[in-house]
Formats: structure tokens, C-alpha cells, sequence
């Protein structure tokens, strides 16, 4: 079975790397490495369909899980963790889960792949809902894990979506929404660490931030949900403010501070020209999306 996979092949431009010197070892694999991007290209309307779901389910009160195994796991886990401090999200509101726990992040446990039970009961052990979405991820789209977390949501109604990197995967068909990046055979065969990885991670990248830019987290292309609980965040917090709403250094200070140190507030604050207990009601008419609260007509 393993022989058929794409991810398992071997990669002809590789042949004989062993022998190579370390300048055309790395020219090798930086080459390969160029096509990752490409192979996204024709999943872009999957990705857009997979966001606007995800998107429905988290303006609902639903929420966002990635689940895999192995390096998959690792890259959903990692790309749930960044969605707190990047958009200051609830830690619940995207959460991953990998095979074999916390402790596969750090030390492989890949014998935990291999049973679909554990898929379905992690996933149910963290209240997975009708009204959530599930992001299952395994290069090969057969890894029985995250199979049994794939079919455990489906059966309560869920959202489904399948990332891999093989065609006509299992996942691919159970999942109501396939994903599939064709990066091609890997550098060393069957290390998926490396083309597949990259491709899942940009995948995971696109679907994460434009949730979050759907969802009214950036205005702009700036980072406006951001929280200045530090030195270097109440720097980024001034400077966004700065641009966003065109203001000074000085004059956005003061804004964080009547804003309660809040970026989007401040925004429509400055370019509303009215006071906090304003901008707050114009944010939740508009969804807490900057650009919709600046279009509301202010009360008469």
C-alpha cells in the first residue's frame, strides 16, 4: 500500500544526493522546494470554501480543530498555538490536537497514529460539537487516527475538512472538504517532514489567517486585535494605532489609554471622532470589523 503513495515515491531529482556535495545537496532540495508553492495553486478554491465554513461555524459560537499525527500534528497544533498571540483569540477558539499528546510535540510516538479510536475519543475528550470544524491533516490521507476523528465528526454534523498530499486519498473522500497540495515525491523518500510539511503549512497559514481576517482581526493588513500587555506589544500597538488611524506617536498613546488599550476601539475613536462607550457600540453593530464600524451612520 505505502508503495503507491505519491509522498513515498522516489524523487528522481535526488537521485544520487548522498554523493553530492553540501552546495548541490541544498541547491537540490531549495529547487524541489520551489514547486511546494505551485502545487497549492489549483486547492485555492478548496482553501476559500474551507474558510468560508469555518468562518459560518465560529460567527455562530462554534470553534476550529486541527488534528493529526507525527509531523501533521505537530504543524495543526503549532498553528493553533500562534492564533492566540497573533489575533488574541480565546486559547479554546482554535485548538490542536496531535496522536500520543503533548508529549509527541517534543519526542515521536507514531505507534499512536494507528488507531482511529483515539482519534475520536481526543477529539470528543475536548467537547467537539455539531457547530465546530474539524481540520484533519495526515500527508498520506490514510492515518487511521485522524480517519476516526474525521468520521466521529461527520457523525454529529460537523464540518469536515481533509488536508494531504496523496490523490484519491481516504481522507480526501471522507472529508466534505479536500484539500490536496501535490507537492510531489520527496527529497528523501517518504519524509514528509519536508515538501508535504511545507505544503500543509502553508495551507494551514492561508486557512488560519483568513479566518481571522474574515472574522474582523485585521483592518487593513494590520494586526489590530493585538493586546500591549508588554513592552514590545504596547510598541506594536502604538505604531498600528499610528498608521490605522493617522495619527501621531503622542496621539496615540493617549488613545490606547482612553481606549483602554484597545487598537480597534482606538481606531474608530480617532476616526469617528466620538468617545469609547461609541466606538464599542459601532464595533458590535458592525461584528467587531473596523472597516463595517467606520461605514456606520453615527445616531442623529
Amino acid at each position: 500500500m505505502l508503495d503507491r503513495l505519491l509522498t513515498e515515491q522516489r524523487n528522481p531529482a535526488s537521485d544520487g544526493i548522498d554523493a553530492k556535495s553540501t552546495a548541490d545537496i541544498v541547491r537540490i532540495i531549495h529547487a524541489e522546494d520551489l514547486h511546494v508553492a505551485e502545487a497549492i495553486t489549483p486547492e485555492l478554491a478548496n482553501i476559500a470554501r474551507a474558510v468560508d465554513g469555518i468562518v459560518t461555524r465560529i460567527a455562530s459560537g462554534g470553534r476550529l480543530f486541527y488534528i493529526g499525527a507525527g509531523t501533521s500534528g505537530r504543524l495543526g497544533v503549532l498553528d493553533a498555538a500562534e492564533c492566540r498571540p497573533t489575533f488574541n483569540v480565546p486559547e479554546e477558539l482554535v485548538q490542536g490536537i496531535i496522536a500520543g499528546g503533548e508529549r509527541a510535540l517534543a519526542s515521536a510516538t507514531e505507534a499512536s497514529e494507528d488507531d482511529p479510536t483515539s482519534g475520536a475519543s481526543d477529539l470528543i475528550a475536548r467537547g467537539f460539537a455539531s457547530g465546530d470544524a474539524l481540520v484533519g491533516i495526515a500527508a498520506s490521507g490514510r492515518t487511521p487516527y485522524v480517519l476516526g476523528a474525521i468520521a466521529a465528526a461527520r457523525a454529529v454534523g460537523a464540518l469536515t475538512i481533509g488536508i494531504s498530499c496523496t490523490p484519491q486519498s481516504e481522507l480526501a473522500n471522507q472529508a466534505e472538504i479536500a484539500i490536496t497540495p501535490l507537492a510531489g515525491p520527496e527529497i528523501i523518500a517518504g519524509s514528509t517532514r519536508m515538501k508535504a510539511g511545507t505544503a500543509t503549512k502553508l495551507v494551514l497559514n492561508m486557512i488560519s489567517t483568513a479566518t481571522m481576517i474574515r472574522l474582523g482581526y485585521v483592518y487593513g493588513n494590520l494586526m489590530v486585535n493585538v493586546q500591549a500587555k508588554n513592552a514590545k506589544l504596547r510598541e506594536r500597538a502604538r505604531r498600528i494605532l499610528a498608521q490605522a488611524a493617522e495619527v501621531t506617536a503622542e496621539e496615540a498613546v493617549q488613545l490606547l489609554e482612553e481606549s483602554q488599550n484597545s487598537v480597534r476601539t482606538a481606531i474608530v475613536m480617532a476616526r469617528r471622532g466620538v468617545d469609547r462607550q461609541t466606538a464599542l457600540r459601532l464595533l458590535k453593530e458592525a461584528g467587531n470589523r473596523v472597516s463595517a464600524a467606520l461605514e456606520i451612520p453615527l445616531d442623529g
